[in-house]
């Protein structure tokens, strides 16, 4: 994996990704331009067509990736820097563009620098990432009042309520 977040370091500081990096910081501006963009990279991570297995993790943090920067530009999560936000919405678009260091069309090259840079991302600013994905959790507990069920949860078993207790 850290040859894959090196490979990453590597891209983040080519002329190339600073194209995007222009691009994220125009963009950012335009909220329904960047929903648009986020449309399209998670329909790509969910790409059945796409290679999973040990890659299944760096496209889970892509789609994290996504809800992020789609939290910041609705408004509802602003607890990041403004210069992260940009450097994710980059990445979201080099990992869109077919044009790149390694054109999209060549089979599993062609993605091997967009998963490189996003490792680089998730490495990079582990510590936001983590903190929103603490925000989403406690975020979706004050929204609906409820905190979600557990994912090994038995719903067998009855509920306390339903015991006779409160």
């Amino acid at each position: 994996m850290s040859s894959l977040v090196q490979k990453g370091l590597q891209i983040s500081k080519n002329v190339i990704f600073n194209v995007f990096l222009q691009r994220a910081g125009k963009l950012l501006g335009k909220p329904f331009r960047v929903a648009v963009v986020l449309r399209e990279v998670a329909a790509k991570l969910d790409d059945n067509n796409s290679p999973k297995g040990a890659l299944q993790q760096i496209a889970d943090m892509g789609r994290t990736l996504v809800r992020l920067v789609s939290a910041y530009i609705t408004g509802s999560y602003r607890h990041i820097e403004g210069s992260t936000i940009v450097a994710g919405l980059a990445v979201l678009l080099y990992f869109l563009s077919p044009i790149d260091l390694v054109p999209d069309f060549i089979p599993m090259l062609g993605l091997l620098d967009d998963v490189a840079l996003v490792s680089w991302f998730i490495s990079k600013f582990a510590g936001e990432i983590t903190r929103f994905r603490e925000w989403e959790s406690t975020s979706a507990v004050s929204a609906s009042g409820v905190a979600p069920a557990p994912a090994n949860s038995d719903r067998s078993l009855p509920a306390v309520a339903e015991l006779g207790h409160s």
